[in-house]
């Protein structure tokens, strides 16, 4: 496998496991309900409905589309990474950005254009979110593609 591609499927799966963690960790605090429920909850953009109906076969379901597209946003972010130069100037700011760009097309285009439809709309759902995206993909993946894109001396 060439070293990009191991890369890029590392920092996916990284990215992927710290999101869905923080998100079971944050739904198991505010509801004390069983935090396999966000694998339902992520089923049900395609199975709508039907996805809270069963349980393993749409945890597994969940699960499969959460790390396709937390590899999908990673293989996007080492994309743009090297063309974008403003990228490199910080891992912060850039973990800011990009976390703040995940959330913008999860919650404004893939959500609303799921069988899930709306997104949570108060003000504290919103900053948790963000916050859990800013660290959780957008923090990693900026050590990562800086890692990889540093000059070797």
């Amino acid at each position: 496998m060439k070293p990009l591609t191991r890369t890029i499927i590392k920092a996916g799966i990284l990215a992927g496991t710290l999101d869905i963690s923080a998100a079971f960790l944050h739904f198991y605090i505010v509801t004390g309900r069983n935090p396999l429920f966000v694998l339902q909850y992520i089923a049900s953009g395609l199975a709508g409905k039907s996805a809270f109906e069963s349980q393993a076969p749409m945890y597994l379901l969940g699960l499969l589309l959460h790390y396709c597209i937390a590899i999908l946003f990673t293989l996007f972010f080492f994309f743009i990474y090297p063309k974008v130069g403003l990228l490199h100037k910080n891992k912060w700011i850039t973990a800011v950005l990009y976390g703040s760009f995940v959330w913008c097309v999860m919650n404004l285009v893939i959500v609303p254009l799921s069988q899930i439809g709306t997104f949570p709309s108060k003000p504290s759902s919103i900053a948790t979110s963000l916050l859990i995206l800013i660290l959780c993909i957008g923090l990693p993946l900026s050590v990562a593609a800086n890692r990889y894109y540093k000059p070797q001396k």
